[in-house]
């Protein structure tokens, strides 16, 4: 027995030191793919984007940001979100008091076979088949309760941060100005999902434990004594604070590991929307190895992550399971092996098989529920990996509707010239005064939103009724004159008087056509709604589709309520004249006309540009066709080292449209 013993014991010292030493490999792995790592050895490439930086871990950070959190899940005392949570409160207690009652009748049951009282055994067994469906309708109303919790939470989140990130230009900005959030569109919807679900059951997991505790402890202290429950609650505080430490870097790595997969998610939708190019260029195998790049970094990450739960789940049952079941058993053998206990002293057999059963399995399921609440805190530090980044977009999304961005990029020209700061200028430091009719530049840099500097100083005026050719090299300026313009992009310094947002209008060389029906494509982004309000009939539609040659495509579809993929359905000269019918549709005071025309006949885009100056809307266009000059009063020509000239079209100046 002796040799026995100490091979046992030799085992358990083996495993012991075996999780251990995985633990300790796992955390190597960790540190040794971790962000900073990689930036020094210069292994990984990168889409422009770092890791995000903030933290994420169990602390007072951590709770600060899940209470200012809940608050948006919870807004009021009085709201379906708290009634949900009484709910599934009461339905935990009931269900608390279901497993007791089970517990005590399936002790009596078993009680009855020992005994061989059939009489017994056919009353408490009837009793239990009579509870079976009220126990399955509280364990269901609970499910139900959850789940509708969880929606609850998402929808409140949801649109909390769509209010913020649709508001104005920050769903353009996000992407295009501040380069913070690498994956919106990520963070919106998947970690919007995991982090309602990891709360909800963050609650269920804490609450129903700690129910369990209070009302074991209660039916225990009467059974055995004050000094079994105490022995499992100062036992639950050392594992806990235990585990909790060691379970530190999963908060990091559930951070990092979204972040990869946002990456991986990013690459394969770049290929999807640019296939036609790749394509064009044989790229198939280079994108093959960015995309095998982004897979084979979050697949290492995913294992050293997979090794790392590997031994905090060895380590996770040895304390927050088995030990705490020898704990209970120890407590509870003590008031029945103590032959001095006055409560035990006259009882039958019978009496103590039955209440050390009873009592047995009461403690039993209060370690288990105190291995429960040990365990809640490995969900607490995901749930902190989830509360890092929804706090972050949410913080991202504030800032930009408040006019402040975020950029890393500095441009190689200013590192070769020394001039970082190139003359201090402030993102957001000019003035925008609203007035209609006119548009005037006065003393405006134009930069690009990380600072480089394409035109110092930019100053001229265009009245309502004065056409305007803008023209010059590629990259000279051109779309980041209407990007300012639009207030898409920050105003560097300056004075620019402009109507307000709703009476310029934006035509691209490729224009967007909306998910919905025909009529949606030509009042977009107007609803039909919209439409009747403005007392703007169908007849008075389908004559904007008819000055731009389209007609043809209302008799085939049958309908304006038609919906179709217009996208492909609408051939690219197709798209280019719908997006004029929806310029004649809206009538503003300006138009940006950005090679809008390029895939249209010389003679419909001389019909629509005539059509345009007899509805009263003013142009400025981008355009290397010649036959276009005709149409305007004005040129812009920026030559892209910094200058500009604003004259008037005569013939002498033609030459430029060339």
């Amino acid at each position: 027995m002796a040799a026995v013993s100490k091979l046992l014991t030799a085992k358990r010292c083996s495993l012991t030191a075996a999780a251990f030493v995985a633990f300790y490999l796992a955390k190597r792995r960790l540190e040794g793919h971790s962000p900073a790592r990689n930036r020094k050895e210069g292994a990984v490439v990168k889409t422009g984007r770092d890791v995000p930086k903030d933290r994420a871990a169990v602390d007072k950070v951590f709770f600060g940001r899940l209470l200012r959190l809940l608050k948006i899940l919870v807004p009021r005392p009085l709201c379906k979100e708290v009634g949900y949570l009484l709910f599934i409160a009461a339905m935990l207690v009931a269900r608390t008091y279901c497993d007791v009652w089970m517990i005590h009748n399936g002790t009596m049951i078993e009680s009855a076979i020992i005994g061989r009282s059939t009489v017994d055994f056919r009353r408490y067994l009837l009793n239990f088949a009579t509870a079976m469906p009220a126990i399955s309708l509280v364990n269901n109303f609970l499910k139900l309760g959850l789940n509708e919790l969880k929606l609850c939470f998402r929808v409140r989140l949801t649109h909390h941060l769509y209010d913020e990130y649709l508001k104005g230009y920050t769903y353009y900005k996000i992407g295009n100005l501040d380069n913070r959030i690498a994956n919106p569109d990520q963070l919106l919807t998947q970690d919007v999902e995991k982090f309602s679900s990891c709360v909800v059951e963050l609650y269920s997991n804490v609450s129903k434990p700690i129910l369990d505790i209070v009302i074991y402890v209660m039916k225990l202290t009467s059974a055995i004594g004050f000094q079994g429950p105490v022995c499992m609650l100062a036992y639950l505080v050392a594992s806990g604070l235990l585990l909790t430490r060691m379970r530190r870097p999963a908060s990091h790595m559930t951070v990092t590991e979204q972040t990869y997969e946002g990456e991986y998610r990013f690459v394969n939708s770049r290929l999807i929307t640019n296939s036609e190019e790749i394509a064009f260029y044989n790229g198939n195998v280079r994108e093959k190895e960015i995309i095998q790049t982004a897979f084979q970094k979050l697949v290492s990450h995913l294992q050293t992550f997979m090794y790392f739960r590997f031994s905090m789940g060895f380590v996770d049952s040895i304390i927050a399971k088995y030990i705490a079941m020898v704990v209970g058993y120890l407590v509870v053998s003590r008031p029945f092996l103590d032959l001095s206990n006055p409560r035990h002293r006259h009882s039958t057999h019978a009496q103590l098989l039955e209440e050390y059963y009873q009592s047995g399995r009461m403690l039993i399921s209060l370690a288990q529920a105190l291995g429960r609440v040990v365990l809640a805190g490995r969900e607490m530090t995901r749930l902190s990996g989830f509360t890092a980044r929804i706090t972050e977009i949410q913080k991202v999304l504030k800032e930009l509707n408040r006019g402040r961005y975020e950029r890393t990029m500095v441009s190689q020209q200013a590192r070769e010239t020394g001039e970082a700061d190139r003359i201090s200028l402030v993102p957001g430091s000019g003035t925008i005064v609203h007035c209609d009719h006119m548009i005037r530049f006065e003393n405006i840099p134009l930069a690009t939103p990380n600072g480089d500097i394409l035109i110092r100083d930019l100053s001229f005026q265009v009245a309502s009724g004065t056409n305007v050719l803008v023209c010059g090299p590629n990259g000279s300026g051109k779309s980041s004159l209407f990007r300012v313009l639009g207030e898409l992009w920050p105003l560097f310094g300056g004075r620019l008087t402009k109507p307000e947002r709703g009476k310029l209008f934006y035509v691209p060389q490729r224009p967007y056509m909306t998910l919905g029906t025909l009529r949606d494509q030509v009042i977009y982004p107007d609803t039909a709604e919209h439409q009747r309000s403005k007392g703007i009939s169908d007849q008075v539609l389908r004559e904007y589709l008819a000055a731009v040659q389209l007609e043809h495509i209302l008799q085939r579809e049958g309908s304006w309520d038609t919906t179709q993929d217009w996208m492909d359905i609408l051939s690219g000269g197709e798209k280019q004249r719908m997006a004029m019918a929806r310029l004649f549709y809206h009538k503003p005071q300006f138009a940006i006309l950005d090679e809008c025309t390029s895939a249209v006949s010389v003679d419909v885009e001389d019909y629509i540009y005539t059509h345009c100056r007899k509805e009263g809307i003013t142009l400025f266009t981008v355009s290397h066709r010649k036959s276009l000059w005709k149409h305007h009063e004005y040129y812009l020509h920026i030559d892209g080292r910094g200058s500009y000239e604003f004259k008037a079209i005569t013939e002498d100046t033609q030459q430029f449209g060339s």
